[in-house]
């Protein structure tokens, strides 16, 4: 179940529920390029000597050490160390209604709350109207929460919630377990200032009804979240978000669960925290 796939104008509510599994054409390199024939022994020896040449170098220039001084050609374009590093900084200070809160008012502390608010509004507990008046009260700005609650509640309606299998509660049938487990794989902050923060979330994620009969088995996603946080409360909160599909990998080879390990697996593994 992915939020956004059905977009309104506003930016992001709503959604069909389906999901997209990108699979490479067949008889093609999937990034675009012609496959090379076999070399000859004497090219591959030239090569291995050239690969082996270049590693001894790279060792003796890592090796140097001492210079720490910025490079007048290098490519600015390039993420730093401090943007994918994990900062060591606990994320939050505890949690209401099950949700992570208490964020810190800086960049890390506006990221560790688009992550975790990510997980939250892509989650099964978002279908059940219930859980989801909880959901929208902790997670959205005060001014705003009554607006939103009404539009994700016309986006999963009952009739929504009845073709993807689940009952008017955002429950599934005896037998079946539905699976809505968001993971983000990054965060991108594109503005950010004392009391307010876009921050984009990269993420992927498992949706779909784990159970024998079930005709919409769990595949995976990928897609990009973009929240508006205002601070407020004296913590981060969403004022809206929006999503978009991908960037998406190459799908890899791995053999497709079955319907009993996808139920067993959202039932044993608990889910994370998450920080930058």
């Amino acid at each position: 179940m992915s939020l956004g796939d059905e977009r309104d104008s506003s930016g992001g509510y709503g959604g069909t529920g389906q999901t997209r599994t990108r699979l490479p054409e067949s008889g093609s390199d999937v990034y675009g390029g012609a496959r090379r024939g076999g070399r000859s022994s004497s090219r591959s020896l030239v090569t291995v000597v050239g690969v082996v040449v270049l590693l001894i170098a790279a060792i003796a220039f890592a090796n140097r050490g001492g210079d720490d001084s910025g490079s007048a050609t290098g490519d600015e374009n390039q993420p730093k160390s401090s943007t994918t590093a994990a900062s060591g900084t606990r994320p939050v200070d505890g949690k209401a209604a099950g949700i992570p809160g208490g964020f810190a008012r800086d960049e890390q502390g506006a990221q560790s709350a688009a992550a975790n608010y990510a997980v939250t509004l892509v989650s099964a507990d978002i279908l059940k109207p219930a859980r989801r008046a909880e959901i929208v009260q902790q997670v959205f700005v005060a001014d705003k929460q009554a607006e939103l609650a009404a539009k994700l509640d016309k986006a999963y309606s009952k009739e929504f919630l009845s073709n993807i299998g689940l009952d008017e509660n955002g429950n599934a049938a005896a037998g079946n377990t539905y699976v809505s487990r968001t993971v983000p794989i990054g965060t991108r902050v594109t503005s950010n200032s004392a009391s307010a923060a876009t921050v984009e979330v990269w993420c992927t994620g498992v949706f779909g009804m784990a159970g024998e009969n079930s005709t919409s088995p769990a595949g995976s996603d990928w897609f990009t979240m973009t929240l508006q946080l205002r601070w407020a409360g004296n913590d981060w909160k969403v004022e809206s978000f929006s999503q978009k599909d991908g960037p998406t990998p190459v799908p890899g080879d791995s053999r497709a669960s079955s319907a009993d390990e996808m139920a067993k697996a959202v039932e044993e593994y608990g889910g994370f925290t998450y920080a930058r």
